[in-house]
């Protein structure tokens, strides 16, 4: 066998030149090598081990495992590992606490590159210190350049009371970076635990909230601060759950049953999103035809404008693979927004929903709407209105609680929309709801309608008892009923048809309902190159 000699860079030996044979390897793990992967090994491990028993206790994850759960496998590529803390008060610089409480990186989900960051609620129950922002917002940094979305995994104890102002300042640096890549990449906020006080405005300026049953958090003053200055008792779920701003704050868009599920939703979210305003929102194959009719519609012919439905009915039917994800399904319920696609293109959807408050319009739906339509804009997603609304709602609370200011930003969301923007009025569109809900006159590209569609100043039946008031108040009582009928029609026939709308080009066209499918396809993608992405005005997505 030939002479060996050992190679010092591989630690291999290897044959002296010129002569051949078999290396027999001979594996030396340098010192410094060797104190790397123990320095990493620890990093990594978390806060200590009675730490992550009671995270798992209270049926949480670690910050790690959250970004296993997401991303696509062996995708993660970490950043600021070894980073420490720089506080010198309360021990907190002996410690050596790597990371400083909070996982920065990269990485992929579906295959493509996202950047995020996941807090450690076993290190200093993630509080957020000065170099735990300065992760965040370095992060936040790079993804605004690489132009990708970025996802924050939340779930700390707030700022850092041991670096005073510094903790707070460190706030500051992610608010603004918060608001400078608004519009401009998709920003998402996953709540994983407690998230209070000015941690909240972080996610509240992003474009999603994901929360979880039982384990999310939110609140600016916790229950023992509202019971000292109001008196009021109020637990953490009450105050701050997730089903709270799910439904009455309108804080969180999508509630989850347990931490798994919630990264299911976020990936399911992501497929439809573009990773900028420079980019189209990505297709997808379907098997689903094209030319599928909706015989469902020409049922809604039949129906009284009076009888309520689910307009969810409607969108699962006309969507590929009746394949819809709603957001903010909980709050708002009389309109409908959320991500659908149709001939393999993401579309977003805005819809009146008869089955609760008859469809009509109200501040807090007014809100919802008009946000989601900024949104939708920003990221060159088209927009699919479907119309089914009786007005704006009525009442004292409505007008002192601000429904023209609020009415308002839904017409301006519509107005500003430079997207492809097609209308489809299903049963009835009255008064100003009509207008505000992408009419051709807020610069709709095509507006079509159902041939039952009653589009006018109100209803029939009201409008007779405006016009019609001395006929109907001297007609003898057994003919009162059959002479409102007899009135109702005939204004509907001459003031409340589709074909007048049409007639006046307030309509494109009323069209066959089972076709509505293909009609909306075909509709979408002549109007694909309206605008080419990131190159409208750039707006923030500014928190309605």
């Amino acid at each position: 066998m030939a002479d060996l000699i050992n190679d010092p860079i591989s630690g291999t030996s290897i044959p002296e030149p010129g002569k051949k044979s078999h290396p027999k390897r001979i594996r030396v793990v340098p010192d410094s090598l060797k104190k790397f992967r123990d320095i990493t090994a620890l990093a990594a491990a978390g806060g200590p081990p009675e730490k992550i028993a009671a995270q798992k206790k209270k049926g949480k994850l670690t910050a790690r495992e959250r970004i296993s759960y997401l991303v696509d496998e062996g995708s993660f590529q970490e950043i600021g590992l070894l980073m420490e803390s720089r506080c010198t008060d309360f021990g907190i610089k002996d410690k050596h606490i790597k990371g400083d409480g909070v996982v920065t990186g990269f990485a992929r989900v579906n295959g493509r590159p996202i950047a995020l960051f996941s807090e450690d609620f076993t290190q200093l129950g993630g509080s957020l210190g000065r170099t735990h922002a300065d992760k965040i917002a370095n992060i936040m940094d790079m993804a605004l350049e690489a132009r990708m979305p970025v996802i924050g995994i939340l779930d700390s104890g707030g700022a850092r009371i041991q670096e005073g102002v510094d903790s707070l300042d460190g706030y500051g640096e992610i608010f603004y970076r918060n608001t400078k890549s608004s519009g401009i990449i998709p920003q998402i906020s996953v709540i994983v635990g407690p998230c209070a006080g000015g941690a909240v405005y972080s996610p509240a300026l992003t474009d999603f909230v994901f929360m979880v049953k039982g384990i999310s958090n939110m609140f600016v003053t916790g229950p023992e601060v509202v019971k000292a200055a109001t008196g009021e008792e109020v637990d953490f779920e009450t105050l701050g759950g997730s089903m709270t701003h799910a439904s009455k704050s309108g804080v969180c868009h999508f509630v989850a049953n347990s931490e798994p599920d919630c990264f299911r939703q976020l990936k399911e979210l992501i497929s439809f999103l573009p990773q900028s305003r420079y980019e189209a929102p990505p297709a997808h194959e379907t098997k689903d035809p094209v030319d599928r009719k909706i015989l469902l519609l020409e049922k809604l012919c039949e129906v009284d404008p009076r009888k309520p439905y689910r307009v969810h009915h409607i969108i699962w039917w006309l969507s590929d693979d009746h394949r819809f994800l709603e957001v903010h399904h909980d709050f708002a319920k009389n309109i409908v927004v959320g991500f659908m696609r149709l001939g393999g293109q993401t579309v977003g959807v805005v819809a009146n929903n008869p089955a609760h408050m008859a469809g009509a319009l109200d501040i807090n739906a007014s809100d919802k709407a008009a946000r989601f339509i900024r949104f939708l804009n920003n990221f060159n997603i088209p927009i699919l209105t479907l119309v089914d609304v009786p007005g704006y709602w009525p009442g004292v609370a409505q007008e002192h609680g601000g429904i023209i200011r609020h009415g308002a930003k839904l017409l301006y969301a519509y107005s500003e929309a430079s997207v492809p923007k097609v209308t489809l009025v299903l049963r009835k569109a009255y008064g100003g709801a009509y207008i505000a809900m992408s009419s051709k006159f807020l610069h709709g590209d095509l507006n079509f309608s159902l041939p039952s569609a009653e589009i006018a100043v109100m209803g029939p039946r009201g409008a007779i008892e405006i016009l019609y008031s001395r006929q109907i108040k001297e007609a003898k009582d057994e003919e009162r009923d059959a002479l409102r009928v007899k009135l109702a029609k005939e204004y509907s026939d001459k003031f409340a048809s589709p074909y007048q709308t049409a007639s006046t080009g307030s309509l494109d066209e009323v069209i066959e309902p089972a076709t509505a499918r293909p009609r909306l396809i075909e509709a979408f993608r002549f109007l694909s190159n309206k605008r080419r992405p990131g190159t409208h005005e750039r707006t923030g997505n500014i928190p309605l």
